[in-house]
């Protein structure tokens, strides 16, 4: 007799599910490249430099020893902290954080040196994207976890203000306010609180 396969755990292969992961990938990238494309733009246009796509995928215009290399560093770092809020809404799972950063940097290195036709060979380029992945990994975790652990409401609140809540003396005003029928249907019964005196007798 064949063995039994153990049921899968609810939401176990949603997910998993490679669809789903690639597409959360394709959605954060994409999000990255956008976020930066627009605080470069603006920065550009505030400091009067011209436009153009080396400022977004040109390691080579990351340099420590200019101005420009110096703020576009600042604005890949803010835009680290831009892409927190897209982990916090698509991944929303502090254990997932880590290797969506990860890969979105990863990719991040591969795009740009298709562009640049060649490895990055720029130490301020390679500290940037450490600094961005641990700004990114540590933020987004502590979001996730934040949302992970925000306390669950039962209705507790709907039942506070039916009568019942807890008193002011702390004890629940729904002990010994029940009322209904026996088991026999023999009549109506009502539970009434004990008090100190009874108990003791």
């Amino acid at each position: 007799m064949p063995r039994r396969r153990r049921p899968p755990r609810p939401g176990a292969l949603a997910d998993l599910s490679p669809t789903r992961i690639l597409s959360q990938i394709i959605v954060l990238q994409l999000a990255y490249y956008a976020c930066a494309a627009v605080l470069i733009l603006f920065t550009a246009l505030v400091f009067g430099r011209e436009v153009n796509t080396d400022l977004l995928f040109s390691w080579r215009s990351l340099r420590g020893d200019t101005t420009v290399g110096w703020t576009l560093g600042l604005v890949w770092v803010l835009n680290s902290l831009t892409c927190v809020v897209f982990i916090l809404l698509l991944i929303a799972r502090s254990k997932l954080v880590l290797d969506f950063a990860l890969t979105i940097h990863f990719i991040h290195l591969i795009v740009t040196s298709l562009y640049s036709h060649g490895i990055p060979s720029n130490f301020f380029w390679w500290a940037l994207q450490l600094c961005s992945m641990v700004v990114m990994t540590f933020l987004g975790v502590w979001a996730c976890r934040w949302r992970e652990l925000r306390p669950i409401n039962f209705g507790t609140k709907a039942a506070a203000r039916q009568g019942n809540g807890p008193s002011e003396d702390g004890v629940g005003e729904a002990r010994g306010r029940g009322r209904g029928r026996g088991r026999e249907s023999a009549g109506e019964y009502e539970m009434v609180g004990m008090n100190e005196e009874d108990s003791n007798v």
